[in-house]
């Protein structure tokens, strides 16, 4: 610290001594510490090196920065036409071709998802099967079959049924036979019927064996199959 202290002071051949002294002036004011009191004396902070001189006019210079401490200059403002000359679009990209990647995820996606569906809608038969009372229901029970309609089997009770259903449409029903005796009109049948039944042929052969084979009362064939009641 006395060796800046001489350097700064720029006298040669100057002696220090205990005695020595160098006037407050030379100092920078953020250099000193002022007096709390009015007979006080002025402090210098620590490492405090005196800068103010004659041959400077008593003003401190200002260090230039180094070249690794130099900041960048701010860049200039780019005006608004500029910008909106420089802009890429690229909102909608029509033209762009997808990666192979992307194209083989989306493709296993809807797989997935398609036999996810797939799944869903079997296991929707199968619930629909399981709640309501048809032969489809007991397809794989030949004990139930027996039951139900004295046929040995399912397979003995279907071939039966291909035997038969060709002829199924010129079926006349009991109430159009009633119906039309009351009118004296004469029955004609039609190749099919024209309006919807609620139970398919099949299952209206169904409910009839169940009738004749264990004896089931009308009303309750009417909840199992869940059809109206004929008056």
């Amino acid at each position: 610290m006395r060796r800046q202290w001489l350097v700064k002071i720029r006298r040669d051949n100057f002696t220090i001594s205990s005695h020595s002294k160098v006037c407050s002036r030379h100092f920078a004011t953020d250099q000193l510490i002022e007096p709390k009191t009015l007979d006080g004396r002025r402090r210098l902070v620590k490492g405090a090196v005196p800068t103010l001189f004659e041959w400077n006019h008593f003003t401190a210079q200002t260090l230039r920065a180094s070249v690794w401490e130099r900041r960048e200059r701010p860049t200039e403002p780019v005006s608004r036409e500029e910008q909106e000359e420089h802009i890429d679009v690229r909102d909608h990209d029509y033209c762009s071709t997808p990666e192979p990647a992307s194209l083989d995820m989306s493709s296993q996606a809807t797989e997935d998802n398609s036999k996810t569906v797939e799944d869903l809608q079997k296991q929707l038969q199968e619930l629909r099967v399981q709640r309501e009372f048809c032969l489809q229901r007991f397809a794989g029970s030949d004990d139930n079959i027996r039951f139900y309609t004295r046929f040995p089997s399912y397979n003995h009770l279907m071939a039966f049924w291909f035997l038969i259903e060709p002829s199924i449409y010129k079926i006349v029903r009991v109430t159009r036979a009633i119906s039309a005796a009351k009118r004296n009109e004469e029955v004609v049948t039609h190749a099919r019927p024209s309006t919807r039944q609620l139970l398919q042929p099949i299952d209206e052969f169904f409910l009839f064996l169940c009738f004749l084979s264990v004896g089931l009362k009308e009303r309750d064939l009417v909840n199992r199959f869940n059809v109206h009641q004929p008056t």
